[in-house]
């Protein structure tokens, strides 16, 4: 797939200008760039959503394009399993046709016409997965955090979140040649983004992501695409490898520019001193060096986000004390007499699966809603400022001036120094809070949270809508910061790089752990995980190797047993698929009728089995954990 020369503008603004991109089969390329610059536009019009003013998108003949992007589907009367296979087509209906196709055959049908039909209809089934689209299918769904009955439900009755993974899932599930995603992990909890970071290591087509999820983009991406000002720039480099060669790339060509500068500076001294004089034959000499000079421009630099927080009043030792709390939500028991202490200064990240309850947890511990159990202390001096993860707490008619000042201890004066320090220079104040962007009001926010001078900060999700720069400038901020944190974030980066403590959600309680993110994935890594089955090329699919403990339960014991069975049928299918392909078999219409009807019965009993077995392994991966 390739793009050559590729423009867009709206109204008077160029958002693309002469785009051109290379991407191969096998390639996982991340599109970067701050917010705003055209990277979901851009995706928008590989996938044909979109018409470019100008240039060329060429997606090579028979090559399927999926997009996912941040537009959940309309809560309509579909179901998620309909609405989730929609992209393979009718793929039912082809597997029937295949199988009617393979009775006639045995039963004696061996018609040129039949024989082209078994082979044209066999090669648009294994385009859209082959026989085994059903477990791929619920293997996506189970790996975005969705159950076997949910298949059944229709679309309204999914909260917002789990319809944008539904569209997550309904993307991955069309095995296309080109894959294009844009934000996938939001609204995946920590188990969803691994699960998601294994499945694209295996896709065998080519993907274009944009995420502003330094972790994930750091595990996925093999290249870069950087986009700025129009213009976009390849980095055939890890996403980490290519922040460093940025950073150098800037580096020198600030050095080159300063040299460059110093040397003109030198050469007009010398020309103005001595045009006149004896050495006037010099001076016109290096005047005309001087206007052969081809000049470096001043490397031009994006306003970037730099701030820090104020010292804070010391308070106790133990800010915060949770003792026996437990939450319910309806009649649903989140979690039972659970406590903690987080201490002065300890940086603590709460970790858990969506609908664990981790933002009921921190609407608790602020006081927004009342516990069904247990006692909540805060110790002296302890003041806390709470960062919720919805942008909407800010008053919609106020100015950017006005939202700030709005219960802040700080002048107009010091607002508007304090906002500029957050990307609102000038004017830029006088702008209404309803015309701001996601990215916008969480700089706002951020910029709220700092002037309350607070030594407890309460973060959920503090880096949703930042672009990277903004997430790293958030990082290098709470890092420097003297007070306690408390934070729900699914951005691993910041966890790991912030986190000193660890509150997991699990077991029905509260779980805190020393140590940072990297520890608590060695702590909860030891007992069998819920394993997925993985795309391979069909009609195959290769099921993985339980990894548990030597001494296995009755219910590990037969997730061996069916992995096993699974192994052996696949060999079975593998030997019959090597038949059909066989020109002698294909040369005798009778042998080639019977083998494919045996190839299609050992292709229903593998489906039969690898139900089965991920059946086995959530009664295993339940038993071990209860």
């Amino acid at each position: 797939m390739h793009l050559a020369g590729v423009t867009k503008s709206f109204g008077d603004r160029t958002l693309l200008d002469d785009v051109s991109l290379r991407v191969s089969t096998g390639q996982r390329l991340c599109l970067v760039g701050r917010n705003g610059v055209g990277k979901t536009t851009l995706l928008r019009i590989i996938a044909g959503e979109m018409a470019p003013d100008s240039g060329e998108v060429g997606i090579p003949r028979g090559w399927r394009v999926a997009l996912h992007d941040q537009r959940p589907p309309r809560a309509d009367g579909r179901t998620l399993g309909l609405y989730v296979a929609e992209l393979l087509g009718d793929v039912e209906s082809i597997e029937r046709r295949l199988g009617e196709l393979e009775q006639a055959m045995a039963g004696g049908d061996h018609s040129d016409a039949t024989m082209h039909a078994y082979s044209t209809t066999q090669a648009e089934f294994d385009q859209v997965g082959g026989y085994t689209w059903r477990v791929h299918v619920e293997s996506v769904l189970r790996g975005l955090g969705f159950e076997q009955a949910d298949m059944e439900r229709e679309l309204s009755t999914f909260s917002g979140g789990e319809l944008t993974r539904a569209a997550l899932a309904r993307t991955l599930s069309a095995n296309p040649d080109v894959l294009l995603l844009d934000e996938p992990t939001n609204h995946l909890d920590l188990k969803n983004l691994e699960w998601l970071e294994n499945e694209l290591a295996e896709f065998p087509g080519a993907v274009l992501v944009v995420s502003h999820d330094r972790w994930f983009l750091e595990a996925v991406a093999t290249g870069v695409v950087e986009l700025g000002r129009g213009k976009a720039r390849n980095y055939n480099m890890k996403y980490s490898a290519y922040r460093k060669e940025r950073i150098l790339e800037e580096t020198q060509a600030i050095e080159q520019y300063e040299r460059q500068q110093e040397e003109i500076k030198r050469l007009e001294g010398f020309i103005s001193r001595f045009s006149a004089g004896t050495r006037s034959r010099q001076a016109k000499s290096l005047g005309k060096k001087l206007g052969k000079i081809e000049r470096v421009h001043m490397p031009q630099r994006e306003a970037q986000l730099k701030f820090g927080f104020p010292k804070t009043l010391k308070p106790s030792r133990d800010v915060l004390e949770v003792k026996d709390l437990t939450l319910t939500a309806g009649d649903r028991t989140l979690f039972e007499d659970g406590s903690f202490v987080l201490e002065r200064g300890k940086r603590m990240a709460v970790i858990g699966p969506n609908g664990a309850g981790k933002t009921s947890l921190i609407e608790t511990l602020i006081g927004e809603r009342q516990p069904a159990h247990g006692s909540i202390k805060l110790g002296y001096n302890a003041e806390v400022a709470y960062f919720s993860q919805h942008a909407d707490d800010l008053p919609a008619n106020a100015t950017v001036l006005e939202a700030m000042s709005n219960g802040s201890p700080l002048g107009t004066t010091d607002c508007r120094t304090l906002l500029g320090r957050f990307m609102f220079p000038g004017s830029e104040v006088e702008k209404k809070v309803e015309v701001l962007s996601g990215g916008e009001r969480r700089r706002l926010l951020l910029a709220k949270m700092v002037a309350t001078g607070a030594n407890v900060l309460v973060l959920d999700e503090p880096t949703n809508h930042l672009d990277v720069e903004a997430c790293e400038a958030l990082e290098a901020a709470l890092d420097a910061y003297d007070g306690a944190i408390l934070m729900v974030s699914h951005d691993r980066a910041l966890i790991d790089a912030i986190a000193e403590e660890t509150l997991s959600i699990e077991g029905g309680t509260l779980v805190r752990r020393e140590g940072d993110y990297e520890d608590f994935l060695a702590a909860t890594d030891g007992g069998v995980r819920e394993k997925t089955v993985k795309k391979t090329n069909a009609p195959t699919a290769k099921a993985k190797k339980a990894k548990g403990p030597t001494k296995l339960t009755p219910e590990q014991q037969r997730v061996r047993e069916l992995e096993a069975e699974v192994a052996a049928k696949e060999e079975t299918i593998a030997a019959l698929e090597a038949e059909l392909a066989d020109a002698s078999v294909r040369a005798d219409h009778q042998l080639f009728g019977q083998t494919a009807k045996a190839h299609s019965q050992r292709q229903e009993e593998l489906r039969q089995l690898m139900r089965e077995w991920e059946a086995a392994e959530i009664a295993a991966a339940s038993s071990s954990s209860g």
